[in-house]
């Protein structure tokens, strides 16, 4: 067989996977307290996703709607034979005797989309009897599960959403409605997610975080059409949402490319929110002065060791990542910590229509650096790069995931893990944004350089 490569070097075949197919954001729907997926696929679908995004990526574990407890109908030959729509319709009347649930929604696999099976059909019989359940069609070959989340989200707000949300047309002053990190995917999500709903809430805003411990469940998403404006805190997943949102019910969108990770960046963060409500700035300023005087508090102290320790600590780095947490980490290391960037590659597949407004960001890192990145999805490509990569006359350190722990070894380098699959970190809700989680990633990026002699 012929190995074909793109423009990018990438080939036909993917070594070392990144990320999950679109049934895979069945996750975003378990990351939503109070919804549970109902999967129309083949058997093993639903714990080869589970396994990969949810388990060896920081053992975030299954909760109360995922893992073995996701309903799934698992097609088989019959199925294939004489289409599926029978099997559904007796899953989800068997799910809704068993399992309690504020939101069901049905996520169409490839085998039921390649067969034709009418799953509107199915599910509408079920919404016409005012169940609350949804269907998204999340066929693997439609894309990962980046552009699985948004199938289903909008799949939610249009079936379900829309038809139970009270006085659409009132908008409050000061909600926000904000779409960031991919639940699972980004292995530290949950922690990311509190800490941004804080730092938002912090400065005078009502946050509705959809996703994670800090959000109210279905209840805050029936409130998504009276925000005030949707925040979109991602390189470029979330913009399709915020459109839809825009055109729908009226609302306007603010985009931030970069996930804020330290005092700077978060401080700019904020500023640019509240701009863009045309709120007073004198509550944010206060909020800024008071987790800055903790903040820096703890950088006083941290300054003796760096100070000691700096011959024998990593001047250059790459990152292998997710756009979102990629961008976001370079952000922080070259203006808070002044390293050098080495090689920056992002493996999320991102759309050809936003790679090149992602690249612009990183022209400007800071006032006097600049680096490039270039979008690879292939672990083998992504070893070659770095191992043909100039890093100086010091050993590197490398932010990426559990597939680049042999090619650290090799530059003999430190690793850090930031994003999947990251199978040597066991994650509860660690975060590495704002000012809390800029405070936990300088922890963990030391507490790795010194400790790589051990």
């Amino acid at each position: 067989m012929a190995i074909n490569k793109d423009k990018n070097g990438q080939t036909n075949s993917i070594n070392q996977v990144r990320y999950g197919c679109a049934l895979g954001a069945l996750h975003s729907v378990t990351a939503i307290p109070g919804a549970m997926p109902i999967a129309h696929c083949g058997p093993g679908c639903v714990d080869k996703q589970y396994t990969s995004l949810a388990f060896y990526n920081g053992f975030q574990g299954g909760g109360y709607a995922g893992g073995s407890v996701t309903p799934s109908d698992n097609l088989g030959e019959n199925e294939v034979i004489f289409g599926g729509e029978k099997k559904l319709s007796e899953l989800i009347s068997a799910t809704l005797k068993i399992m309690e649930a504020d939101l069901f929604v049905v996520l169409n696999g490839c085998i039921g989309e390649i067969v034709g099976d009418d799953v509107f059909s199915v599910v509408s019989k079920f919404q016409e009897k005012n169940v609350p359940i949804v269907y998204a069609e999340t066929g693997g070959f439609k894309g990962n599960n980046f552009i699985g989340h948004e199938i289903i989200t909008e799949a939610i707000i249009e079936q379900y959403v829309d038809k139970y949300a009270v006085n659409k047309d009132k908008k409050i002053k000061g909600l926000i409605n904000v779409w960031s990190e991919l639940p699972f995917q980004n292995t530290f999500w949950r922690g990311d997610l509190v800490e941004l709903k804080r730092v938002i809430e912090g400065a005078g805003f009502q946050v509705n975080i959809l996703f994670g411990n800090g959000s109210k469940g279905i209840a805050e998403w029936k409130t998504i059409p009276n925000a005030q404006f949707n925040l979109v805190v991602s390189p470029w997943m979330g913009l399709s949402t915020a459109k839809y949102l825009e055109k729908k019910y009226n609302q306007p969108y603010l985009h931030i490319p970069v996930l804020p990770i330290g005092a700077g960046q978060t401080a700019e963060f904020l500023h640019k929110i509240v701009d863009f409500a045309g709120l007073d700035i004198t509550h944010v300023d206060a909020f800024i002065k008071q987790e800055e005087k903790e903040y820096y508090y703890y950088l006083e102290h941290f300054t003796d060791f760096y100070a000691e320790y700096w011959w024998g600590l990593p001047a250059t780095y790459a990152v292998v990542g997710d756009s979102i947490y990629n961008l976001a980490i370079n952000k922080f290391l070259v203006n808070q910590l002044g390293l050098i960037p080495g090689k920056q590659i992002i493996t999320d597949k991102a759309p050809e229509k936003y790679r090149e407004a992602i690249a612009k960001e990183y022209a400007h890192l800071a006032e006097d650096v600049a680096t490039t990145v270039e979008f690879v999805e292939d672990g083998y490509i992504v070893g070659e790069i770095l191992r043909k990569t100039d890093f100086g006359h010091k050993p590197p350190i490398i932010f990426g995931t559990t597939w680049e722990r042999d090619t650290a070894k090799a530059l003999n380098g430190n690793i850090v893990e930031i994003g999947f699959p990251a199978s040597y970190e066991v994650v509860l809700n660690k975060t590495y944004i704002g000012y809390r989680g800029a405070l936990t990633l300088l922890e963990n990026i030391f507490t790795a350089a010194i400790s790589k002699s051990a």
